[in-house]
Order: structure tokens, then sequence, then C-alpha cells
């Protein structure tokens, strides 16, 4: 980007993205936040028809579903997507730059103890060196 910036350059973000960039800038920037927006939205269109057909797909399926226990839990897992799908009043810079933190720092950090976890070596070794004992072994004993 080759924008007349002036003012302050500090950037109330962590990283350097592009809407934050473009907030400093003292030229028009609406004809590339434009472009930029219609390129996003072409992008993604293919992923949104895809999701939303697998979701309705869902959806239908766990509407045959005869269990209305099994339906309740089908329904309270596919309610999640509503948490994503936030207009912008509801969210503010301060609770992205929070979100931010968990997907970039937060969840890869967990990743490796998560699948760590799995393996049964690791998880009984954790056990013994936390002191934790089953039932199962108590039992025995």
């Amino acid at each position: 980007m080759t924008f007349p910036f002036c003012g302050s350059r500090e950037i109330h973000h962590f990283f350097c993205e592009v809407p934050a960039v473009t907030k400093l800038s003292c030229s028009d920037t609406w004809l590339y936040e434009t472009l930029m927006y219609l390129c996003c939205v072409l992008m993604l269109l293919i992923p949104v028809t895809v999701i939303s057909s697998s979701y309705s797909s869902i959806l239908l399926t766990v509407n045959r579903m005869n269990s209305a226990e099994g339906r309740k839990k089908a329904l309270a897992t596919c309610s999640a997507v509503y948490t994503y799908m936030l207009p912008a009043s509801f969210h503010t810079p301060e609770k992205d730059m929070v979100v931010s933190v968990f997907y970039t720092i937060l969840t890869p950090m967990l990743n490796p103890l998560i699948y760590s976890l799995r393996n049964k070596n690791v998880t009984e070794a954790l056990k013994k060196l936390l002191g934790v004992r089953t039932l199962f072994q108590e039992t025995v004993k």
C-alpha cells in the first residue's frame, strides 16, 4: 500500500492487518476498501455456500431423528455456528484483539498438549506425575 500516513502511526491491534493500517491513512481509501471487500466476498462465497448447504443437510437429518434427546444434542452442537455470525455491533476492537490472541497464540500452544494426551503412554505418565489413580487401580491393590 502506498497511502500517505499522517498523525499517529500507532496501530490499535496486535497485528499489522490491512483494515487497521487503512484507518491511519490521510487519503481516501474508499476504492481500495471496496475492492478489498469485493475480493473477500468472492473468496468467501464458495465456502459459505458449501458450509450452509452442509448445515442445511445436517438440520434436515436431525429433524428426521426419532430420538428427542439425540435431536436436542445435535441442535445444541449446531447452534455454535451463531457465535461466529454476530453483527459488528456485538464486538469491539478490544474483543477482536482477545479473539486474535486465542486463535494465534493459545490454540496452537495447547495443540501439542491436547494431541499428546491421546497417547496412552503420555496419559499414564501424566497421571503418575500428578499422583492420580484410577478407580480400577485402587480396587486391584
